[in-house]
């Protein structure tokens, strides 16, 4: 891998230079967090997001086992399943929660309205009824949302600039796990392709449903794919990738994992980032701040990755503006 941008880590002048330990408040009793993440506990990623939440608190004081416990519970297709999580957490009676995804937050806010929520890359939490607005989010929920609208138009421009060949895009998401994805539809409609160009829409609601529109689209002429952000497919990023490579089509996914399983390239937002700065918001509230007083954010940092050995094994060429504009390249 090549890295394409480096990122520094500001410790912050002379605090840097204090133990830890030390920086840490020792007074008052120990507090609790509980989180729910949306990944598997045995995705890289996922762990690559909870080091850089738990990196944050630790910046900002907070210890764990030393001042602070916290208490994971991990993603599930299982509703039922996911809910008996959030209840295992209220159950623990943590001061905060932490919820990553739309249907590990719908869990949290079923099991509590009292205990106070911070979500961590929610798309549209307004339209979903999470917060009652941006600026004044309201009860005991706020946190840091995701890919906005226009997104959709951009991972078009994105999947033409690598494959302009393609000219039947099949979009892929799975309306349980990702309810917001058809905010996405029009700013992706929108892109002016060709006369002959059409954007098939395929929701999904299992894997053998994912694996029947994949096959679907490498039997259209042209085609090409855009994976919509969803808890449902990146927790099978390994076996969607296979899938598209088996049709030899060219896809765009929201998350890097894809592409480091051998997808063609990604772009999204970096949702290591957006679970650093979440911390911030722990540590307000964890002092004494409402949460529904607190503005949800959004993220700052977006990164693409791109394979060149799948863009070698699809016969494309990536044009020398793309590769400059990457973050990361796999050769």
């Amino acid at each position: 891998m090549i890295l394409r941008r480096d990122f520094i880590t500001l410790l912050g002048g002379a605090a840097a230079a204090w133990p830890l330990a030390a920086r840490a408040q020792r007074a008052g009793p120990m507090r609790r967090i509980g989180v729910l993440m949306g990944r598997l506990a045995s995705d890289p990623e996922g762990q690559n997001q909870t080091a850089a939440l738990r990196r944050g608190l630790e910046e900002l004081g907070w210890l764990s086992g030393h001042n602070v416990e916290i208490d994971y519970r991990w993603h599930t297709d299982d509703d039922s399943q996911r809910q008996a999580f959030a209840q295992e957490l209220v159950g623990l009676k943590p001061d905060i929660l932490v919820a990553n995804t739309t249907p590990a937050l719908a869990a949290a806010h079923q099991a509590t309205t009292t205990i106070p929520i911070v979500f961590v890359a929610i798309a549209d939490p307004v339209a979903q009824g999470f917060v009652q607005s941006l600026a004044s989010p309201g009860g005991n929920t706020t946190g840091f949302g995701a890919e906005e609208p226009s997104m959709g138009g951009k991972w078009v421009e994105l999947l033409r600039e690598i494959a302009p060949h393609v000219e039947t895009i099949t979009v892929i998401f799975n309306p349980n796990s990702a309810p917001f994805a058809p905010m996405f539809l029009p700013s992706l409609q929108a892109v002016h392709l060709s006369p002959s160009s059409d954007v098939i829409i395929s929701p999904v609601l299992s894997e053998t449903e994912l694996e029947r529109a994949i096959t679907a689209a490498g039997g259209r002429p042209s085609g090409g794919l855009i994976f919509l952000p969803d808890s449902f497919l990146n927790s099978r990023a390994e076996r969607v990738v296979a899938l598209v490579a088996k049709q030899k089509l060219p896809a765009i996914y929201s998350i890097p994992s894809y592409t480091t399983n051998g997808g063609l390239f990604s772009y999204g937002f970096e949702r290591a980032d957006i679970f650093y700065r979440a911390a911030a918001y722990v540590d307000r509230i964890l002092r004494g701040d409402r949460p529904g007083n607190l503005p949800v954010q959004f993220p700052s940092k977006f990164e693409l990755v791109i394979n060149l050995n799948t863009a070698k094994a699809l016969g494309l060429t990536v044009p020398p503006s793309l590769l400059a504009r990457a973050d990361e390249v796999i050769e």
